[in-house]
């Protein structure tokens, strides 16, 4: 179903579907059982294209999600190749250097929405301030 409420044909919903998983848009015809046209056409159209990009989102969405999980097992292992004495030189080097970066990195995006949302606050209260005046 899209946005707007209108829900998709089966064969609009396999499409979508197919394209999400399909190397190109005629094996994405091909899969949903529809000519290539059809799909062109389809995806020209507004409540195919927002349902697809709904779905577009919702498939990165996830896909984000699965990063985060992984996000763990990723520092440990970079920590485990720096400390491992057998690991190389160089390779250790490198783990440590991508640890620092990423920590730096985590630290400027805290600074960073920490600064927002000051701003944030302040514009709100400077908002409140104005109207007061003005009554």
């Amino acid at each position: 179903m899209s946005r707007s409420g209108k829900k998709l044909g089966r064969k609009q919903e396999a499409a979508v579907l197919a394209l999400l998983s399909s190397r190109n848009i005629e094996d994405a015809a091909r899969t949903a059982g529809v000519n290539p046209r059809t799909l062109y056409r389809w995806m020209k159209e507004s409540e195919f294209d927002a349902a697809y990009r709904d779905a577009k989102r919702d498939v990165y969405l996830q896909s984000v999600a699965r990063l985060h999980q992984m996000t763990s097992a990723a520092v440990s292992t970079l920590g485990k190749v720096m400390v491992d004495p057998k690991t190389p030189p160089s390779t250790r080097v490198r783990a440590a250097d991508s640890i620092l970066n990423h920590t730096a990195k985590a630290i400027e995006l805290e600074d960073l929405e920490a600064r927002v949302t000051e701003l944030e606050r302040s514009t709100e209260t400077g908002d409140s301030i104005r109207k007061r005046r003005w009554r």
